[in-house]
This record gives C-alpha cells, sequence and structure tokens, in this order.
C-alpha cells in the first residue's frame, strides 16, 4: 500500500499524510500546507525548493526510508548541479518524485516563510572575568651575545611585565610571532588564554591591538539553535542569531535521534556532521553580519542537554536512551574550538562545555541554574526551562533539585494538524469571547488583531498560515475558560456550547478558528488530536514538577519563573489554566526568557563563574523522572485541565472556569471534579 499511497512526514513542521506514487514533492508540501518555497514554477530553475531526503530508519514516525524513496535524479536536477551546484544530499522539490515512504527535511533558505528562532540574548550585567584576554608586551630585541629565541623572550617580558608563567604558543601563532615583532618594533599584542596548564598564545598582532576580543555563547536546544556574539570585556552582546537544529530532520525529539543512532549504522555521526555544519555557518554569517574579524573570536562556550552535548563532541548517545542513562564525561570541558567543527573562527579559540548534571538533565540545565542562581533565593523557586525536553528547577538557599520531562514537541508547533514552527504568518496569540464564542487572534509580524481594520492587508498576500506553540495554548486555554472544553479536555459538540463553531470531525469534535473559505484560505482548526497532544506535553511537564515538589516535600511554591525561547512567549494565566505550572499568584510568575543562552554568555565571560557552577552541580540532587514510580501517577492526573485532584485556589480567584462536562452529554452544570462510572 505505501507504495501506491507513500507516507510522508515533512520536518521541522512535522506535518505528514499520504500522497499518490509520483507526486513530486513541491506538490505533496502544497496538499499538506508545508511551507516549501518555489517562483519559477516548477521548473528547476530558481532552486529555491531545495530538500533533504532523509534515509533508514525513523522509529517516531514509524517509518523506514528506502534508498528509492524519490525517484532517481533527473536531468534538470543535473545540469543545475553542474551550473550551480547542489549541496550534497539535496534534491530539487519540483523535480523529486515520491515513490514510497519518505521523511524529508526542509532546511531554512527553502521555507517561504522563514522560522521566527526565538533566542534573543537578555539584556543583562554581566560580571567579567574572562579565560582569554589582550597583553600588550614590550619584548627585548636579539643580543647576539646572549642568544635566546623570540618565543623565549616574549615569556621573559610576560613574566616580568604581567607577571605570568612561560605560555604555550601553537605553531600556527608561532609561525607569525618573528614577523608581528619585527614589524612592531619588539612591541606586539597577545591573546593569552588561561589554559588548566598554564597561559596559552592564540593569537598575536604588531604594536597596540585595541579591537575587542569576542566570544560566542552558543545554546544548542533540540529544536533551535542560538549564538550571542559577545565582548569578552563587557559582556555586551553585539549580535545574535538562531537556525534551526537540522537534527531535526533525524528525530523531532531527543529519544527519536537516539533510537536513529542505534538503527542506522554511522546515523549518530551524520547528526554530528549535521550540527556541526550549522554551528559554522551560524559562525560566520554572524561574525559578517557584525563586521568582526573572525580573528578577533577566541572563545566559544556552549550549553545542551545531554544527547545535544554528546552528538556535538561526536559521542554515540546510545547510552543516553537505556537505563541507567550513563553519561560519558559529566564534567565541563575546554578544548580547541575547531575540534567541534567550529573552523570560520580563530584557528587556535577555545571551547567551554558547562558540566553536565545528570543523563538527562544537562548543561542547558547547568545554564540556567547559574542564570537564576535558586541556590541564592529566600523563596522557594520553581525554574521550568520549557522546550522539546523540559528542564526543571526546585530550590531556595537549603536545596536544589534537578530533573527533566519528555514534553515532546507539541509546544512549538509539531503534532498539531494546523501546527507550524514560530514564522511570519502563524497564529500566536488568541482570545476568545465567553459568551458568543467568537475568536480573535494576532499573527507573527503583525501588530493588529484580526478582527482589527486592515488586517488582512497587514497579513499580506501570504495570509494566515497555520498556528505556532504559544498560539495553541492560549486556544486551548481560551477554549477551557469560554466551556467550549470541559475539564477532561474533551471539546463540546454545537448544541452542548451554542457554538456552530464547534464542528464534528469524525467521531470528535473541533473548534474553527478562522474559515478558510470567508479568508481565502484553508481553515485553521483546533481538533480534539491537538488537545490531546498539549494534555500530554503539559501533563509530563507538570508531572516533573510535582516529583521535585514531592521530593521536597511541599505542595505549594513560592515563585514560578518561565525560562527557555518558549517560555518567554507563554502567557502565565494561559499555561495555569491549562495546569502547565503550579498554582501561585500571577505576579509570582515571570520570564526569565532565554535563560540557558544568559548562562552560557556569563561562562563566557567569567573564569568565576565556571568555577562557581561546576561546584553547585555537584551540590544539586538530581531526580530521574524515568525511574520514579510517582511520575505515571502524577502524569495520569495532569491530564485533566487544569488538574484532576490539585487545587487551584489561585487560578478560581481570578479566572473561575466553567463547570462543563462534555461526556455525559450534559452542558453546563456538572462538576469539574465528579468521577465518572466505569462501565461494567
Amino acid at each position: 500500500m505505501t507504495r501506491e499511497m507513500p507516507r510522508v512526514v515533512f520536518t521541522p513542521s512535522g506535518k505528514r499524510g499520504q500522497v499518490p506514487a509520483g507526486t513530486t514533492v513541491l506538490e505533496a508540501a502544497r496538499q499538506l500546507g508545508v511551507d516549501l518555497d518555489s517562483v519559477c514554477g516548477g521548473r528547476g530553475i530558481c532552486s529555491k525548493c531545495q530538500i533533504s531526503p532523509g534515509r533508514g530508519a525513523f522509529p517516531k514516525h514509524g517509518l523506514t526510508v528506502a534508498e528509492d524513496a524519490l525517484s532517481p535524479v533527473n536531468d534538470v536536477e543535473r545540469r543545475y548541479d553542474e551550473k550551480r551546484g547542489l549541496a550534497p544530499g539535496r534534491r530539487l522539490g519540483c523535480q523529486a518524485r515520491i515513490l514510497a515512504d519518505v521523511v524529508i527535511d526542509v532546511p531554512p533558505e527553502s521555507q517561504l516563510h522563514r522560522q521566527v528562532v526565538r533566542k534573543a540574548a537578555e539584556v543583562r550585567a554581566v560580571a567579567t572575568d574572562p579565560a582569554t584576554r589582550l597583553c600588550l608586551v614590550e619584548v627585548a630585541e636579539p643580543d647576539l651575545h646572549a642568544p635566546s629565541g623570540d618565543l623565549q623572550r616574549l615569556n621573559a617580558a610576560l613574566a616580568d611585565q604581567w607577571d605570568l608563567p612561560p605560555a604555550t604558543c601553537p605553531l600556527s601563532v608561532l609561525s607569525r610571532l618573528q614577523p608581528a615583532l619585527r614589524k612592531g618594533g619588539w612591541t606586539v599584542t597577545v591573546a593569552l588564554h588561561r589554559g588548566v596548564s598554564g597561559p596559552e598564545i592564540l593569537d598575536i598582532w604588531p604594536c597596540f591591538f585595541e579591537a575587542p576580543l569576542c566570544g560566542l555563547a552558543i545554546d544548542l536546544g533540540s529544536t533551535t539553535i542560538a549564538l550571542h556574539l559577545t565582548d569578552l570585556a563587557t559582556g555586551d552582546v553585539i549580535a545574535s542569531s538562531g537556525a534551526m537544529n537540522p537534527q531535526i530532520r533525524f528525530g523531532e525529539d531527543l529519544m527519536s535521534r537516539v533510537s536513529y543512532a542505534m538503527m542506522n549504522p554511522g546515523g549518530a555521526a551524520e547528526m554530528t556532521a549535521a550540527v556541526r555544519a550549522t554551528l559554522d555557518g551560524l559562525a560566520a554569517g554572524i561574525a559578517a553580519e557584525a563586521g568582526v574579524d573572525p580573528r578577533r573570536i577566541v572563545e566559544a562556550a556552549l550549553v545542551g542537554n545531554p544527547v545535544m552535548h554528546h552528538l556535538l563532541l561526536g559521542i554515540d548517545p546510545v547510552e543516553l536512551g537505556q537505563a541507567p542513562f550513563a553519561l560519558a564525561t559529566s564534567e565541563a570541558a575546554t578544548l580547541p574550538a575547531a575540534a567541534l567543527g567550529l573552523g570560520s573562527i580563530n584557528p587556535e579559540a577555545r571551547a567551554y562545555l558547562l558540566p553536565l548534571i545528570a543523563g538527562h538533565v544537562g548543561a542547558d540545565a547547568a545554564a540556567v541554574a547559574l542564570s537564576e542562581a535558586p541556590e541564592t533565593s529566600d523563596d522557594l523557586t520553581l525554574i521550568v526551562d520549557v522546550g522539546t525536553n523540559a528542564e526543571i528547577l526546585l530550590g531556595d538557599r537549603t536545596r536544589v533539585l534537578a530533573c527533566s520531562s519528555p514534553t515532546g514537541p507539541a509546544f512549538e508547533g509539531a503534532q498539531i494538524s494546523a501546527g507550524q514552527r514560530a514564522a511570519p504568518g502563524a497564529i500566536e496569540r488568541v482570545r476568545i469571547d465567553p459568551e458568543t464564542k467568537e475568536p480573535r487572534f494576532r499573527v507573527i509580524g503583525c501588530e493588529l488583531w484580526s478582527d482589527d481594520p486592515g488586517f488582512a492587508a497587514a497579513v499580506g498576500p501570504a495570509g494566515v498560515t497555520g498556528i505556532c506553540g504559544s498560539g495553541i495554548i492560549e486556544a486551548v486555554a481560551e477554549m477551557r475558560m469560554a466551556g467550549l472544553v470541559d475539564g477532561s479536555g474533551l471539546i463540546g459538540s454545537a448544541a452542548q456550547t451554542g457554538s456552530d463553531r464547534c464542528r464534528p470531525e469524525g467521531r470528535t469534535q473541533s473548534y474553527l478558528l478562522l474559515d478558510g473559505a470567508a479568508s481565502g484560505g484553508r481553515d485553521i482548526a483546533v481538533t480534539q488530536g491537538d488537545i490531546r497532544a498539549i494534555q500530554l506535553a503539559k501533563s509530563a511537564l507538570y508531572a516533573g514538577a510535582r516529583l521535585l515538589m514531592d521530593r521536597r516535600g511541599v505542595d505549594r511554591v513560592d515563585r514560578v519563573v518561565l525560562a527557555g525561547a518558549f517560555g518567554a512567549h507563554i502567557s502565565p494565566l494561559h499555561a495555569m489554566v491549562l495546569g502547565m505550572i503550579p498554582d501561585v499568584p500571577l505576579d509570582r510568575v515571570r520570564s526569565a526568557g532565554n535563560a540557558a543562552g544568559t548562562g552560557a554568555r556569563i561562562a563566557l565571560c567569567s573564569v568565576a563563574a565556571r568555577r562557581l557552577i561546576e561546584e553547585n552541580v555537584r551540590r544539586i540532587e538530581k531526580v530521574e523522572t524515568a525511574i520514579e514510580p510517582r511520575f505515571q501517577d502524577h502524569f495520569v492526573a495532569a491530564n485533566a485541565l487544569p488538574h484532576a485532584s490539585d487545587p487551584f485556589p489561585e487560578l478560581a480567584r481570578i479566572a473561575p472556569l466553567p463547570r462543563v462536562d462534555f461526556n455525559t452529554g450534559g452542558s453546563r452544570g456538572e462538576g469539574e471534579g465528579r468521577r465518572r462510572r466505569r462501565p461494567r
């Protein structure tokens, strides 16, 4: 059957469907609402529709992609490759035809609406104590009567003028030492790195070199990668850049990528090569954008979860896919940046990788702990870094605990019927009138609401393209507050809700957000499947938090901090309506933005901060959700909206939820927490 109607999965959008064998990838993308660019009408001229087909097993998608899943390369593609060049493995979507089940990655440059990587740097004063600094040195001239090498006299000058021990000098710098000394009249500026075994000379310039040294703070997320080009002397962010993690095409979540490595020989190496190439491209691009000489970029600090950490280092993550989730190494590491594929910055640049906390709690969580410092708080603070894999910290001055929870990609817009990653045209804000049940919304790239005059013109000809993570969270929460969804997550019928926007869809109901016929586009609705996907994701998040609260012996926390790029765009009220976070006063919930990126920047600029987090990580108590018996109990209870048993008094005070129950055929008046009898 799959040869007649092959299944196709597009990443990073996660959209999937079946198409007749022989359908071009471009046609399939259009049928499934996938964002694939083309301006030449499918004639193989513009190259805007380039795609990367996957191969091998994809357990997450339930597919195995054969070598002949797409039609062979044709004359049009060969001609284009000869004239302009195609990257290895790339195909033209307008020419490649789908013959069997396939997973297809749409790279960022082929997306009509470029995805928005929402990991901007937080404005934060950073105490600077960089590992690499500039030293101006006056070196004695050579003396025929007391012969010595230029490097030895440079080291003598460093000892005399800077009170430093002898520095090592790599061959690439040693080869430029003599010309620099003579051009500078025996005065040079050296970039000196404080290495574990002593100072290292990373670069050298004649005379006084006054341009500041820079570094890259890198947040390597499962879904997105963010880079912040930073002045090492001041801690100021010069420029920021980001991209989707190219490993998405191998699996949307971490365990999918571990499975890919397990089931495909060389799969781990593929993922390593993909992410290193993207990092190097981002580094080159951000230097060019900021007008910074790549030689001045002499440091990098990297954070990521354990799977991302291991794959970046070229370590097969297979051990992280099974208990006891053994790490190859948990300690911080300093190594040449070039060893990680960062070849577009200074050849002798050093990379610092923050320590890992546990097998499923990585350097990104350590960076959040460095940024938010829960160990200094008098309040019991819950910090949630929301993403495909959520990292959770709970602590105060007495004790800090940490865990991770597999929320999956639903919060990123994947596995949602009209879902997409954040991009212009995606619905990001939703409001539903509780009386009329009518919706209004805002999309990324437009400040107007959908019921404002001029909205259609402001959105542009592409119109509304889908709904992203923050949009689906607000939509489901608003449906709950408007009485369109009951406490179990069930959507009511038109008769039960009084809204003809609730429409049958198979054996369930859906709620129409946007009528495609009226707007000239496609329908965008919230389906019962969408709500179940959000319930599963939020239940995992809340269950992780509850495990930490159990370990501390508390039922409430004092403060909640939402971290991460996605956390920064979540409405605290809507998050609480869904039961994503414990019940606290709303003014005790705040966003920390990209706290992992901020922690990376702090570590980038301060050796003292590196020592601090290395010490603190040893004191953080790790809770492994995968083997905790109570996790499943908490998960099941958290499926209700907001929760089956935990009270939410603060939420009830500011936003009392309608008491509706659609499973019994009733509408209003049923108790929200009422148990239903099981059929005998």
